[in-house]
């Protein structure tokens, strides 16, 4: 069986400088996921056009429309670059220009030239939880997502609260801490398969 054998990590997105290259149909898609998961991006979006849902878009948050034709010089101080245009030799062109400066990139719904991917999101106040296909499905991680969507309780930041509270009067080492936790929590997932 094939394996995912992608690294999950979670970016603090108001600590990097973020690039779409892009104002189509795509690049709204990513800018608004993007900021519906991380409202305090501080994204910058460089095309010769721009829809309108984009410039609206674009005032909810921290995000700076550039109208002009791609250039690496839109690579300076940049940490991550979403290339969406709907042409192949710009984006293959981005790529190879992020490759050069260790930029991390992303070529949408082109595999081969990701860095990363852009999965499906369940964000419920603190808990997130990411979900990826590989690159294979997006349609899966989608339907995914709305089961996790549907399943994770409303209160679950409730429950992450009072959990962090009590874990600050646990005595002993990190090794017992972890125990305690582990034995408190652990008919969580028991209760909520049995009321389902």
């Amino acid at each position: 069986m094939e394996r995912n054998n992608l690294y999950p990590i979670f970016l603090k997105a108001s600590n990097l400088n973020i690039l779409i290259v892009g104002g189509g149909n795509v690049a709204e898609e990513k800018l608004t996921f993007l900021l519906k998961s991380s409202p305090d991006a501080c994204v910058t979006m460089v095309s010769p056009m721009f829809r309108e849902g984009t410039v609206t878009l674009a005032k909810q948050g921290d995000v700076t429309l550039i109208k002009d034709k791609y250039s690496k010089k839109y690579l300076k101080n940049k940490h991550i670059v979403i290339a969406t245009t709907d042409k192949p030799k710009v984006n293959v062109k981005v790529h190879k220009h992020c490759r050069k400066r260790s930029i991390l990139v992303n070529v949408a719904d082109n595999p081969p030239y990701c860095d990363f991917y852009m999965g499906g999101i369940v964000t419920k106040g603190n808990v997130k939880v990411a979900i990826s296909t590989n690159g294979k499905s997006p349609t899966t991680a989608k339907r995914l997502r709305q089961f996790f969507e549907d399943v994770i309780p409303e209160n679950v930041d409730d429950l992450v609260k009072n959990l962090n509270e009590y874990r600050k009067t646990i005595k002993g080492d990190f090794e017992e801490k972890v125990e305690t936790l582990n034995e408190f929590t652990k008919g969580l997932i028991e209760k909520k398969v049995q009321n389902d």
